[in-house]
């Protein structure tokens, strides 16, 4: 019943493992979906530290849980950003399924509330910003640190962050899309 020809004939040929090679592979289209998932859920968990980091700033401001002079009252800005936590979610539903509605909910989401309150926060504070180069004065302070440095660094690393999340969601959804067609090809 046996054959004794191909990989696993006669001589004991393939039975260490070594056939495989020829015989599995996986899809170029799957492994891309699978790396950028992986790059998508590290920038996801970025993002959710520079989300909790603004958060507590908010939470411990607005419940006076300690001095304003230790944590400064948040920007206006700030506010508007806490919503980003919903692309957050939404691109963290969208990774297991590859769904595809998910992914655009989470893109346009961040846009607009990831986004947009960055940049209407460096507009906000660039006058701060502006006063404390040019005379060294400030007037907001976050742990002994000047309040506008501090929210200068979190921006720019929140912007790079949601830049490169948009990137590789991009492509993610590229990915699964041209899958999708591919499918319906068939």
């Amino acid at each position: 019943m046996t054959s004794r020809v191909g990989p696993r004939g006669a001589g004991g040929v393939g039975i260490n493992g070594s056939e495989f090679k020829q015989r599995e592979r996986v899809a170029p289209h799957y492994q891309m979906s699978a790396s950028l998932k992986l790059e998508v859920r590290k920038l996801n968990l970025v993002h959710l530290v520079v989300w909790l980091l603004v958060a507590a700033q908010v939470t411990v401001s607005h419940f006076d849980l300690v001095s304003h002079d230790t944590v400064s009252i948040p920007y206006q800005w700030e506010y508007p950003y806490l919503l980003s936590v919903l692309p957050l979610l939404c691109s963290s539903l969208s990774l297991p399924n590859n769904n595809i509605s998910y992914l655009v909910l989470s893109m346009i989401s961040a846009g607009l509330f990831s986004v947009a309150p960055l940049i209407y926060g460096g507009m906000e504070m660039f006058p701060v910003a502006q006063q404390l180069y040019r005379h060294g004065k400030a007037y907001r302070f976050i742990f002994g640190f000047s309040a506008v440095t501090v929210m200068y660094v979190i921006m720019v690393i929140a912007v790079q962050v949601h830049a490169w999340q948009l990137y590789y969601m991009k492509k993610l959804l590229d990915s699964w899309f041209n899958t999708t067609q591919e499918k319906k090809k068939k």
